[in-house]
């Protein structure tokens, strides 16, 4: 079957993938309700980036070596991806109470600090992260971004690294 899927519909694929998770993500924020915590935003912009390359990489069309460099930078993005997942995961496995709460918003610690300040910040916990606010299927939302990135990861390799194009 993957053999039927040329690598610039799989790449397409993985794009409109992307595109889905970020209208769910827009959909839980402002139809559901669920503001975004500070590291639910950097998995966005995590989303964004994997989105982007596909797109790029589709509208390419590269072959050969090409091909290998975007399923290389894809899943690279879609790593870092996960790893703020797994940080999320983390902090809401942690006791209530015992994770530091971060008292401001992005927006505000942007204003205040260096981008690196505000990147250390966050990803050194935030009270407002260890809640759990959704789940399926017994899973919170940064499960489910780190799994959907990690299979990301995958495909790109896949798509990108066979011999037929």
């Amino acid at each position: 079957m993957l053999s039927a899927i040329s690598r610039r519909s799989g790449n397409a694929l993985g794009f409109l993938a992307c595109a889905g998770l970020m209208g769910y993500a827009l959909y839980a924020q402002h139809v559901l309700g669920l503001a975004p915590c500070p590291l639910c935003i950097f998995q966005r912009v995590a989303t964004i980036a994997v989105g982007v390359l596909f797109l790029i990489a589709a509208i390419h069309r590269p072959r050969g070596v090409g091909a290998r460099v975007y399923g290389v930078l894809i899943t690279i993005a879609a790593l870092f991806g996960v790893l703020i997942s797994a940080r999320h995961i983390w902090i809401q496995a942690q006791p209530p109470g015992t994770v530091a709460a971060c008292g401001a918003d992005l927006d505000y610690l942007l204003e205040i600090m260096p981008v690196t300040q505000v990147v250390t910040k966050v990803l050194t916990g935030s009270g407002e992260c260890g809640k759990v606010d959704w789940t399926l299927l017994g899973l919170s939302m940064p499960w489910w971004v780190a799994i959907s990135l990690g299979v990301l990861g995958v495909w790109a390799l896949v798509v990108n690294f066979r011999k037929s194009g």
